[in-house]
């Protein structure tokens, strides 16, 4: 009976990493506003590593439109600039020697579509994820029947609330990849 009980917290747990892990990535697709986790991926040389941006520079962003970085020390600002060009973020620094400001282009329709597609990915990926943790653990429960001779009542009951539980993860990836894609879309 316990052993049912961690199955499906098992697959819960599972399933709230899925979610947990859909909502960074799709944080990291720029739908056109400021959003300082596009430079999460930056790397800067700094004594000899390479470090996250975050931890040379703060990041902030006063209006929907820039992102604003101050690095804490002055000469890491060409660096930084390096950095940020070499990266994936796609948009041009501006350096004044004090401060690096990225203006975020506004999206042409084409990329609205490429980002809401793979938002939509990102989406489906979250939800065979779910859909995996809810298969092993009925699974589990299954074998347990079978082996360990758990009444069979008891094991309908918890692959009821596994799929109870499935289905509102699946909800969840629903209204997350709804709400990126109408940000993505909005113009």
């Amino acid at each position: 009976m316990a052993e049912i009980k961690q199955y499906v917290q098992a697959a819960e747990e599972k399933m709230t990493f899925a979610i947990e892990y859909l909502d960074d990535q799709l944080a990291h697709i720029r739908a056109g506003k400021a959003n300082p986790k596009i430079l999460d991926s930056v790397k800067v040389p700094y004594y000899g590593s390479l470090v996250p941006l975050t931890n040379v520079a703060s990041v902030n962003t006063p209006d929907a439109k820039t992102i604003i970085i101050t690095p804490w020390e002055k000469p890491l600002i060409k660096e930084i600039e390096k950095a940020i060009m070499n990266s994936e973020v796609g948009i041009t620094p501006e350096n004044n020697g004090e401060i690096i400001r990225l203006g975020i282009p506004p999206l042409t329709e084409e990329r609205r579509r490429a980002l809401a597609k793979q938002s939509k990915q990102e989406a489906e990926t979250a939800k065979i994820s779910i859909r995996n943790a809810r298969r092993d653990a009925i699974e589990s429960i299954k074998k347990s029947v079978k082996a360990d001779g758990t009444p069979e009542d008891v094991a309908k009951d918890a692959e009821a609330e596994v799929q109870k539980i499935h289905d509102r993860f699946i909800k969840k990836v629903d209204d997350l990849y709804a709400a990126k894609e109408k940000e993505i879309m909005t113009v």
